[in-house]
């Protein structure tokens, strides 16, 4: 059985081949300051897209993406300017969250749902 920090990892590693399968390049992965953190940052030809990653082992209880709450979107947003500021790619920016179920014991996800553009800086 994988730990609760295991389980996140996998389950954003899946979601970078994910979108990297999709045309995506990825050009960062756990950006950190002091604001916050951004799983994944990830570029195609008309979007740099911030990416949350929430990994979990049903929806039974609540959808991944519930745990994205406006604190947090804030934390997102504030972290992603900070990017932004030092990295300028010409591209609009947006906030997508990726929910990756994963039983536990599961050699992969059941299922993943990408919300583009999940919400608005």
């Amino acid at each position: 059985m994988r730990s609760t920090g295991e389980t996140g990892k996998a389950g954003e590693a899946y979601a970078a081949r994910y979108l990297e399968q999709h045309g995506w390049r990825i050009l960062a992965r756990n950006f950190r300051v002091r604001q916050g953190e951004i799983d994944l940052i990830a570029a195609n030809d008309r979007f740099v897209a911030f990416v949350e990653v929430k990994t979990r082992a049903s929806d039974r209880f609540a959808a991944a993406r519930e745990a994205v709450t406006p604190a947090k979107q804030r934390r997102l947003i504030a972290t992603a300017e900070l990017w932004i500021a030092r990295h300028d790619t010409g591209l609009q920016p947006r906030f997508d969250v990726i929910e990756v179920y994963w039983r536990t014991g599961a050699p992969q996800p059941t299922a993943l749902h990408h919300l583009e553009n999940a919400f608005e800086a």
